[in-house]
C-alpha cells in the first residue's frame, strides 16, 4: 500500500454507506486500513449490508440524514472524525414537480450532507480531516425530469465550494466527486429502459457504465495525503461524459 492511501489511523464516516456508491467507498476506506462507519436510511438496509461477507469490518447504522439531532447524536457517539463522505441520496424523478417530494430530496441530497459536516466540523478540526460531498453530472446542467435531483447536486458543488473556503483555516479540505452513470440502484430505471441506455452510452467517450468502486478510488484520493493542497474542488468521474457536447 502506498503511504499516502494508507488510512490505518483513519476514521470514516460514511452517509448512505449501505449501498452503492457509498458502500463501494466504505470497502475502499476498510482494505486501506480505516475505522469505518456507514450508514443507512432503513434498518432494513443496514442488516443486508451486515449480512455480506464482503463488508466484514465495517460498522453498519441507521441514519436519518434530515434528523438533527439524530445527525448531531451520531457524530457525538464518535471519539474522532478524519473523513466524512456525504453520499445519502434520492432521487424522485417526475415526482419531484410536486413540492413536497421536491422539499424531500433537498433535505436529503444537500441539507443532509450541511447537517453531517457543520455537526462534524470540530472533530474533523481537530484530525485536520476531510469531507467528500457527492454530486452527479447533473450539478452542471438542469433534469427536466428530475428537478429536485438536478437542483440538489448543483447546490452541492457551490456548497462544496462555500465549505472549502469557510473550513480552511481550521485545516479542513472539502471536495466531491461528480460521478456520471454509474451501475447503482438508483440508476436501474436508465439502464433497463433500451432506448435511453443508448443515449447516455452515445455520449460517454469510453463507452461503460462505471463500477461504483471507479468513484470510491478517487474519493479516496482526495481523502488522502496525495491530494494535500486539493480543496474546493467538484472532479467529474464520469468516462468523459461532461467533455462532449
Amino acid at each position: 500500500m502506498h503511504a499516502r492511501f494508507d488510512f490505518s489511523k483513519a476514521s470514516v464516516f460514511i452517509t448512505g454507506g449501505s449501498s452503492g456508491i457509498g458502500l463501494a467507498t466504505a470497502q475502499a476506506f476498510r482494505r486501506a486500513g480505516a475505522t469505518v462507519l456507514a450508514t443507512g436510511a432503513t434498518d432494513a438496509e443496514v442488516q443486508a449490508a451486515q449480512s455480506q461477507q464482503a463488508n466484514a469490518g465495517i460498522r453498519f447504522a441507521r441514519l436519518d440524514v434530515t434528523d438533527d439531532a439524530a445527525v448531531k447524536a451520531m457524530v457525538a457517539s464518535l471519539p474522532s472524525i478524519d473523513v466524512v463522505v456525504n453520499c445519502a441520496g434520492i432521487i424522485r424523478r417526475e415526482a419531484e414537480h410536486e413540492p413536497e417530494q421536491f422539499i424531500k430530496v433537498i433535505d436529503v441530497n444537500l441539507n443532509g450532507g450541511m447537517r453531517v459536516t457543520s455537526a462534524a466540523r470540530e472533530k474533523l478540526k481537530a484530525s485536520k480531516g476531510s469531507v467528500v460531498f457527492i454530486g452527479s453530472v447533473m450539478s452542471y446542467f438542469g433534469g427536466p425530469k428530475q428537478p429536485a435531483y438536478s437542483a440538489s447536486k448543483g447546490g452541492v458543488k457551490n456548497l462544496t465550494m462555500s465549505l472549502a473556503a469557510a473550513y480552511a483555516a481550521d485545516g479542513i479540505r472539502v471536495n466531491a466527486v461528480a460521478p456520471g452513470w454509474v451501475l447503482t440502484e438508483l440508476s436501474r430505471g436508465a439502464r433497463e429502459n433500451p432506448e435511453r441506455n443508448a443515449q447516455i452510452m452515445g455520449r460517454v467517450p469510453i463507452g461503460r457504465w462505471a463500477d461504483p468502486a471507479e468513484i470510491a478510488d478517487p474519493i479516496l484520493f482526495l481523502c488522502s495525503d496525495a491530494a494535500r493542497y486539493v480543496t474546493g474542488t467538484m472532479m467529474a468521474v464520469d468516462g468523459g461524459y461532461t467533455s462532449v457536447g
